[in-house]
């Protein structure tokens, strides 16, 4: 399976609210840029406690989902282009019920691997101006994922993003995400085991898993 790159996007921290700064913001840049460990050449991430870092260092979101927000949230100017979401990747034809965590991709020349969905914070409402888009992505499942970088590379809007192996077909992102962020594991402990134990999970969503089970 293989996926056009329709944008490859990076942004800089900058004034949010009040005192708070983020990176949300991400705007499409021309030509090749650099994929290091922790991810695209001139992306920034403003708080690194809960961003960034080698298990979040690059966001997919698909752009397949802009239809329907458009629908739920009217036309909004941030729907019509991709970045709203503060993706770094955008492209069509996959989404969550079809990734899996532990997917390998060849993005552009580098080696990434979907390591965790993205669970969305207060910054994704205000960046909309509506409070309610953060609970909307966990009731309906469409958060995006985030890649650890396998093997470092370059890419560019019109590269490929090709699938290279899936060891975890079970583990779509849409199934983890249901059970560590949108409630769905108080009823299955058993899934929440294999989570916990889980190498391609990134570290806090096992850490997570693990509290789950008490």
């Amino acid at each position: 399976m293989s996926y056009a790159i329709d944008a490859v996007l990076t942004g800089k921290a900058v004034a949010f609210r009040g005192s708070e700064a983020s990176a949300i913001g991400k705007a499409p840049v021309d030509g090749a840029r650099h994929i290091g460990f922790l991810g695209i050449g001139g992306d920034e991430q403003a708080d690194l406690t809960v961003h960034g870092g080698p298990d979040k260092a690059i966001h997919h979101y698909p752009r397949d989902h802009y239809s329907w927000w458009s629908e739920a949230l009217g036309e909004h100017e941030l729907l019509g282009a991709a970045g709203a979401f503060g993706e770094n990747i955008s492209t069509a034809g996959l989404i969550e019920s079809e990734a899996c965590v532990g997917d390998r991709f060849r993005l552009g020349s580098a080696l990434v691997e979907i390591s965790q969905g993205r669970q969305p914070c207060w910054k994704l409402g205000h960046r909309f101006g509506i409070a309610t888009v953060p609970a909307t992505v966990v009731q309906t499942r469409r958060s995006g994922w985030y890649y650890r970088v396998i093997e470092e590379g370059a890419v560019a809007a019109g590269d490929r993003l090709t699938l290279i192996d899936r060891p975890l077909p079970e583990w779509s992102v849409e199934r983890v995400f249901a059970l560590l962020i949108a409630g769905g594991g108080k009823r299955e402990p058993d899934a929440l085991r294999v989570l916990a134990a889980m190498d391609a999970l990134a570290t806090t969503w096992r850490a997570r898993a693990a509290k789950l089970l008490g």
